[in-house]
C-alpha cells in the first residue's frame, strides 16, 4: 500500500516545489570588486575559507550623463577586470574552485549620479539608448552563455527606465532568453522593487537590500530585527504574490556610526569607524532572513581580490574582510 500511496503523491510533491521554487542551494556569495588585475588561486582561497559559494563577477559601462544615450562598454580606459575579456578570466578563476558566477554588468554614471534616474529627453534618444543598452546586456549575455553562468542580471537599479519603458525591458527579456539558458535576475533597488513589472519573467525576485532598519549610532541586533519587521512582510508578500523566492543580488553595511541608518550612503565624509555598528547590522539581517524557505540567499557588498591589504579595524568601508563582521559571515555561510 505504501508504494501506491507513494506513487500517487510524488507527482503533487514536484508540482508543490516547482510552484513555489524552491531552492534547496542557499546562495552565500560575495560581490566580487573587478581591479586592475586579473585573479589568481592566492585571491580566491579567502572566498573558500569564508565558504563561499558564489561570486557575483561585475564588469562596466558607463554613460556620460543621467539623459546620455550610449553605453560605453569593453574599452581599454576602463580597469582591466572590468571588461568581457577579464570578466571571462575571473569567471574561470572562480569556476575551478567550485564558485558558483552571478554575472551581473551595470551601468556607472559619471560622477556617480543614481542610475535610477537614466531618462532621456525625446523618443528618439529613448530608441538610440535602448539599442545601446541591448548590445551591451546581450553581449554579456553570450558570455553567461558560453562560460556555463549558473545567474545573469539583466540590470541594476534602473527604475526610471523601467517605468517609462516596460514595453522594452520584456521584449529584451525575450532576445536574452534566445541568448542564455540560466537563471535570471534584476537587481532592484530597495524601494523599487515592489513596483518592478517582470519578476514572473524572471527566476528571482533580486534586492539590492540597503533598507534603513535603525536610526541608532551603535544599533543593536535586536534594534535592527524590529527595524526589519515592516520590510520582511512586504518582501515576503512581493515573493507569495510573484511565486518567485528573494535574492539579495546585494547586502551590507559600512563599519560607521549609524550603519543602519541609511546604508546605500557610502559618502567617505561618512568615516567614523565603528565595528560593533557593522557587525549587528550584518548579524540582525542573517537571522531575519538566511532560514526563511521563500529566500535564496545574497551577494555581500563587497569583497576585494587583494584580501590581506583591504579592510581591516580602522577601515570605514563597505567591506567585511579582516573586520569582525567577517567572522559573522563565515559562521553563517558554513551552517546554510
Amino acid at each position: 500500500m505504501m508504494r501506491y500511496i507513494l506513487y500517487f503523491c510524488l507527482p503533487f510533491f514536484f508540482m508543490s516545489c516547482k510552484a513555489t521554487h524552491v531552492n534547496l542551494e542557499k546562495v552565500n556569495g560575495v560581490s566580487y570588486v573587478a581591479s586592475k588585475e586579473g585573479i589568481a588561486d592566492k585571491h580566491v582561497e579567502p572566498l573558500l575559507n569564508l565558504n563561499a559559494n558564489y561570486a557575483a563577477i561585475m564588469p562596466f559601462g558607463f554613460v556620460k550623463g543621467l539623459n546620455s544615450s550610449e553605453v560605453y562598454y569593453n574599452s581599454k580606459k576602463q580597469w582591466y577586470g572590468e571588461t568581457l575579456e577579464v570578466a571571462k578570466q575571473y569567471i574561470e578563476q572562480l569556476q575551478q574552485k567550485q564558485i558558483k558566477i552571478m554575472l551581473k554588468p551595470q551601468i556607472w554614471v559619471w560622477r556617480g549620479e543614481f542610475t535610477g534616474n537614466i531618462e532621456m529627453d525625446s523618443e528618439a534618444d529613448w530608441k538610440a539608448f535602448e539599442t545601446s543598452y541591448s548590445k551591451f546586456i546581450l553581449d554579456y549575455a553570450q558570455l553567461a552563455q558560453d562560460n556555463n553562468i549558473d545567474i545573469f542580471c539583466i540590470g541594476t537599479e534602473l527604475e526610471m527606465f523601467i517605468n517609462q519603458r516596460p514595453e522594452y525591458w520584456f521584449s529584451l527579456i525575450n532576445n536574452i532568453k534566445a541568448v542564455y539558458n540560466g537563471k535570471l535576475i534584476y537587481a532592484a533597488n530597495w524601494d523599487e522593487f515592489r513596483r518592478t513589472p517582470f519578476w514572473k519573467e524572471l527566476d528571482f525576485i533580486g534586492i539590492d537590500a540597503y533598507f534603513p532598519v535603525s536610526i541608532s549610532k551603535t544599533p543593536s541586533v535586536e534594534d535592527c530585527k524590529q527595524g526589519w519587521e515592516k520590510h520582511k512582510e512586504i518582501i515576503k508578500t512581493v515573493s507569495k504574490n510573484n511565486n518567485r523566492s528573494v535574492l539579495f543580488t546585494e547586502y551590507g553595511y559600512r563599519s560607521v556610526d549609524f550603519s543602519g541608518k541609511e546604508p546605500w550612503k557610502s559618502y567617505k565624509s561618512m568615516n567614523q569607524v565603528n565595528l560593533e555598528a557593522q557587525t549587528n547590522t550584518t548579524q540582525a539581517l542573517f537571522e531575519m532572513f538566511w532560514d526563511e524557505p521563500w529566500f535564496s540567499g545574497g551577494f555581500l557588498w563587497k569583497w576585494h581580490h587583494n584580501h590581506e591589504h583591504v579592510g581591516g579595524e580602522e577601515d570605514s568601508q563597505f567591506t567585511p574582510q579582516n573586520k569582525p563582521a567577517e567572522h559573522i559571515v563565515r559562521e553563517v555561510y558554513f551552517n546554510n
